[in-house]
């Protein structure tokens, strides 16, 4: 099922599932080639992660994606993933820093679908967080990051933030190599602040 799961939410970033209109699990079982059940349970996961609500009585639809949850995500991730990262440093070890440092490199490829970059972004950041050895808030922190993904469309594409993000992890991965904890913990929150402005200031200009 992760191949059509990885399928839809490619086809929901690429605008292919438009917005606002019903899906039907007929329609889907014939655009993908599979059977209702498949379909069925891709459905249940979409709706538990946020890429599909409720529509009418047995439908879902694509919601519409609005600039105050977009905050909301942010600020919580800002908060939540800066007091991981304090709890995860006396356990980053070099070789941690080196598994991070190798999915930055694959983030740099041009190739990568908007489900696939979103993957390896969370990746990179997960390998930091779990040593902190906090399951209930890497959990919590694993669901925000669930929810930014649908946001994507927006930063890797009007808004160009590819680049500046990958640098900003080159800087986060350096100060954490030294042991500079606190400029770690400043970067990774302006990291994730600003590039969340940057996304609330794009969807109110463009609502």
């Amino acid at each position: 099922m992760t191949e059509l799961l990885d399928q839809l939410k490619v086809d929901i970033l690429n605008g292919q599932l438009e917005r606002g209109s019903p899906l039907r699990q007929q329609d889907l079982s014939e655009r993908y080639g599979v059977s209702r059940i498949p379909i069925r349970d891709a459905i249940a996961v979409l709706k538990n992660q946020g890429w599909l609500v409720a529509h009418g009585k047995a439908g879902v639809m694509v919601p519409e994606l609005n600039w105050c949850e977009a905050e909301d995500l942010y600020q919580m991730r800002a908060l939540l993933e800066c007091q991981i990262l304090e709890y995860a440093i006396p356990n980053i070890s070099h070789e941690v820093i080196g598994k991070a440092r190798d999915i930055n490199l694959q983030l740099n490829s041009l190739s990568l679908s908007l489900v696939e970059r979103g993957q390896l972004n969370w990746e990179l950041h997960a390998s930091l967080y779990k040593v902190a050895n906090r399951p209930t808030l890497f959990n919590v922190v694993a669901i925000l990051n669930e929810q930014v993904r649908r946001y994507m469309g927006f930063q890797y594409g009007p808004l160009n933030y590819r680049d500046i993000s990958q640098n900003e992890h080159e800087q986060l991965l350096n100060h954490l190599s030294v042991g500079d904890s606190e400029k770690a913990i400043a970067l990774l929150h302006r990291h994730i602040d600003e590039a969340g402005k940057e996304l609330v200031s794009y969807l109110k200009a463009t609502s």
